[in-house]
């Protein structure tokens, strides 16, 4: 098995049926779904494999019901479970950009494996649909220090190899920001080559336990945290500063923003793109 799309959910309603939906209707069949359910209450999933036992792909959606101690405990038992060389989270309500997603990805990794890169080691990510502004999300075309900093690629964009999940788990220390503790070590401690893919993978709901108002302040020093323990001081102090003389907090209202977060994305993305043609372009 080539993917292993792993879903979490508790009560997910009739949100689980969109992503389920997405996943099966990809033009590429070379992969799974793991749906890993908390012990839900509302019958969803029962009705959904009642409801759709006929469909072409629905022996592919293997389910497992568990207890978990919360979303990255959930993750941890479901990579346990995956099959596929590679794994990418998709939370309920979330779904695939297009039908094509898998099958543009699956081409890439066989570039990946003719140039002899690790397989292990490795995270192909791509944009991202914001679904609440109704804009696509870019990238950084390459993940720097900064970038791991600032603003690593949506979660739900990224295909990672299975290795590196199961070498890996998730630290349940963390609450809100557990994936991002994870991609942090792939990149600074896992040895992982990281690809940027120039489409839109994940079309994401938003809305998350992170970015409530209640959690914001824990999602602060989570933060601090993580980047404590992978980046210098030195590093810190002069990301700290950057952010703060290119006014970050007015650029992130803008990127929220109903009013000036498609000008705002659609100015980043152009940056990236230029950014990306410089770079191989400077390659010998």
């Amino acid at each position: 098995m080539r993917f292993s799309v792993i879903t979490v959910c508790l009560n997910p309603g009739e949100k689980l049926n969109a992503t389920l939906a997405s996943v099966l209707s990809q033009t590429s069949g070379d992969a799974e779904v793991v749906l890993k359910d908390g012990g839900s209450s509302d019958g969803s999933v029962e009705r959904w494999q009642q409801e759709n036992a006929s469909l072409p792909g629905f022996g592919r959606v293997r389910v497992f019901v568990e207890k978990d101690e919360g979303i990255y405990d959930a993750m941890n038992q479901a990579v346990a479970h995956a099959q596929g060389d590679f794994l990418i989270f998709l939370n309920c309500g979330d779904m695939f950009a297009d039908e094509g997603v898998l099958e543009r990805t699956a081409g890439l990794l066989e570039e990946e494996e003719k140039a002899g890169t690790d397989m292990d080691r490795l995270i192909l990510y791509g944009d991202t649909c914001g679904e609440k502004n109704g804009v696509v999300i870019a990238s950084a075309p390459a993940i720097t220090g900064f970038t791991c900093y600032r603003n690593i690629p949506c979660h739900q964009s990224c295909f990672y190899s299975a290795a590196l999940c199961r070498g890996r788990p998730y630290d349940l220390q963390y609450r809100i920001r557990a994936d991002y503790d994870h991609f942090l070590w792939c990149f600074y401690r896992g040895g992982a080559k990281m690809r940027h893919m120039d489409f839109a993978v994940a079309s994401y709901e938003g809305g998350g336990f992170s970015e409530s108002k209640n959690n914001r302040k824990r999602d602060r020093q989570e933060h601090r945290q993580i980047t404590g323990a992978y980046m210098s001081r030195g590093e810190l102090f002069c990301y700290h500063s950057f952010m703060v003389l290119t006014l970050a907090p007015l650029r992130r209202a803008a990127a929220e923003s109903r009013v000036l977060s498609a000008p705002y994305h659609w100015l980043k993305e152009r940056l990236y793109r230029r950014k990306g043609s410089s770079s191989q372009n400077a390659k010998p």
